[in-house]
């Protein structure tokens, strides 16, 4: 599969599919994007089933501040939505590898059991704080 790009009216629709999604934020002035590309676009060759995107940070501010990018070149990995990884710095093709194995072998059921606790449990704490 080749790397698509993303702008700020295809992210959420690429976030809400589901699966894993890999996001590598960079810029053209950004030599580190600049090396970290080629082995993106490797490994995206390898995977048909996941989906390798890539934001160019320059031509869309909006999505960096709302997903708080601060430094080049970053990368994130999404599965179903749940923000797995942000990572900032290049990385090189194996650890690309691992990063879609370890995304790959998450049991979503629990991921999406023990997010679901955890946000009842604060709800719990913000009622007790504003009880009377």
């Amino acid at each position: 599969m080749s790397v698509v790009s993303l702008d700020s009216k295809s992210f959420g629709p690429a976030l809400a599919r589901p699966g894993i999604l890999l996001i590598h934020w960079g810029a053209s002035w950004c030599a580190p994007s600049r090396t970290f590309g080629p082995g993106f676009e490797q490994v995206a060759r390898r995977h048909p089933d996941v989906t390798f995107a890539k934001v160019d940070v320059d031509a869309q501010p909006e999505l960096v501040e709302v997903l708080g990018v601060q430094a080049l070149p970053a990368l994130m990995v999404f599965r179903d939505g749940f923000l797995l990884l942000n990572h900032v710095g290049a990385l090189l093709a194996p650890m690309l590898e691992d990063l879609i194995r370890q995304a790959r072998a998450l049991d979503m059921d629990d991921v999406r059991r023990k997010v679901a606790e955890y946000r009842a449990s604060k709800v719990r704490v913000r009622v007790g704080l504003h009880a009377e």
